[in-house]
């Protein structure tokens, strides 16, 4: 058994609090069919640690208790833990090539899974759905995301912050 230690634990709880809060505060993007969810930048933090696959599946769980699709809470939380697994599980290659393809994941998982919410619940065109939504997840996580933990990985203060080791990862 994994060993929980109140530093970690907090790590998960902050790290879904901040989720609920950037979602929440800037919930006039964040959701139905046009999506710049910024929260979702924080789906690279799956590329250096399997706890944030559960810190940001708690924390979409719980931004989409306050979503105007009920079946969000069920579906793009989905959407979300079926993203962050293979992000985690693709991470051993620490290049910037590898989580470039890792940053890809929510985009496609979101981009398919919520436009079929958004096309059996609003009755909002599937692919126009598919694109505008994988859009908002590319801006955020590929493009927003891979700029902002790219230069972050390089601080070794805040590798140790996030993972417990303090190793730095080229890139």
């Amino acid at each position: 058994m994994e060993n929980f230690s109140a530093r970690r634990l907090t790590r998960i709880g902050v790290v879904a609090a901040l989720y609920v809060v950037l979602t929440l505060s800037l919930s006039f993007i964040s959701y139905n069919d046009i999506q710049f969810r910024i929260a979702e930048a924080l789906m690279l933090l799956c590329f250096f640690s399997k706890d944030y696959i559960f810190a940001l599946t708690v924390g979409c769980f719980i931004a989409n208790l306050f979503s105007p699709m009920k079946w969000d809470i069920l579906v793009g939380t989905s959407a979300t833990l079926i993203a962050a697994i293979p992000m985690y599980l693709l991470r051993k290659e620490n290049s910037l090539p590898r989580m470039i393809i890792c940053s890809l994941f929510p985009v496609v998982s979101n981009g398919f899974i919520v436009a079929a919410e958004l096309y059996f619940l609003l009755d909002a065109p599937y692919w126009m759905s598919v694109a505008t939504v994988s859009l908002g997840e590319f801006v955020c996580v590929s493009i927003l995301g891979v700029i902002l933990f790219s230069q972050l990985r390089k601080n070794k203060a805040f590798m140790k912050m996030i993972t417990d080791t303090g190793k730095q990862t080229q890139l």
